[in-house]
């Protein structure tokens, strides 16, 4: 059975989704794009979560977010949901489309330094994955440097699969706002673009010395969708929760994890052995809003 989530208001996180299969469902296309940024930015406005970068590849995409309101659960059911069924219909399908190996994974950053690797990190992937030998030339959605902390962009409602006279918008508004932790837009955006360079430059000496090239972005945008890469890709590693680079608070922040997992079974088994009045750990989330339970304060 899967650890509960620990969902805190104010955390900032790297999320990551990927594809059934590995299969290319998200590839970069007019359309994929489309929804993808729509839809992305209808729910960051539903529910109140702040969007700082994204960057989607063709079978999994990521997302580096701040969740002010201890909504993130219900924003990525809102965002996959409305992904899927938007591209399958696209793409004339209408099986699974996430991968069910896991759900989403979130993992939470909280010092600045780690945020602008991860941020770093994630406009990087296209270079890192050999798919363009700049982060600039990815075909598909993704955030510029100086866009951090600074840019509003316009998501039309695509046509095809929402009605033209339903309850979607029609247009959405997606606000990249900045992570907490920094003083300055200009602060951030230095930081992770130099960041970001030194991540391209050591991927390219990487696929160089692994005497493999980049595929570039006309065989990206010829992709089958319903294809996926030749096989190798690591499966059933690690899957962090938590993020840091300094040692210290790497331990202490999988301290406070596992002493909310402690408390969260201790009162779940309270709570079906007959006791009513039992208070969970703070950052309980399903049980609070499926079942009403009461929560401690955050710390």
């Amino acid at each position: 059975m899967t650890a509960p989530r620990q969902v805190l208001p104010g955390t900032t996180y790297l999320v990551t989704r990927r594809c059934s299969e590995r299969r290319f469902f998200l590839r970069p296309s007019r359309i994929t794009n489309e929804i993808f940024l729509y839809v992305l930015a209808v729910a960051a406005q539903r529910h109140r979560v702040n969007i700082h970068a994204f960057c989607v590849l063709s079978n999994h995409y990521h997302l580096l977010v701040t969740d002010p309101d201890a909504g993130l659960p219900a924003f990525m059911q809102y965002l996959d949901s409305l992904v899927a069924r938007a591209t399958n219909a696209s793409l004339g399908r209408w099986e699974g489309f996430w991968s069910s190996e896991a759900s989403y994974s979130a993992v939470s950053h909280g010092a600045s330094g780690d945020i602008v690797g991860k941020a770093a990190y994630l406009l990087a992937n296209p270079v890192a994955a050999g798919l363009v030998r700049t982060a600039r030339e990815w075909p598909g959605l993704w955030t510029a440097p100086e866009q951090l902390g600074a840019a509003t962009i316009s998501a039309p409602r695509p046509k095809g699969f929402f009605r033209q006279k339903g309850a979607m918008p029609e247009s959405a508004e997606l606000v990249l706002s900045m992570p907490p932790g920094f003083a300055t837009v200009k602060a951030l955006q230095d930081q992770v673009s130099v960041a970001l360079h030194d991540l391209e430059e050591k991927s390219r000496r990487d696929l160089a010395a692994a005497r493999r090239g980049f595929l570039g972005r006309a065989r990206v945008l010829a992709q089958n969708p319903f294809a996926r890469p030749a096989p190798g890709e690591p499966r059933r590693e690690l899957s962090p929760r938590v993020a840091a680079r300094d040692k210290w608070k790497r331990i202490e922040a999988l301290s406070r994890l596992l002493d909310f997992l402690r408390a969260y079974r201790a009162a779940r088994a309270a709570m079906r052995s007959g006791v009513r009045d039992i208070i969970f750990p703070a950052g309980t989330y399903l049980l609070r809003i499926q079942h009403g339970v009461r929560c401690a304060a955050p710390g």
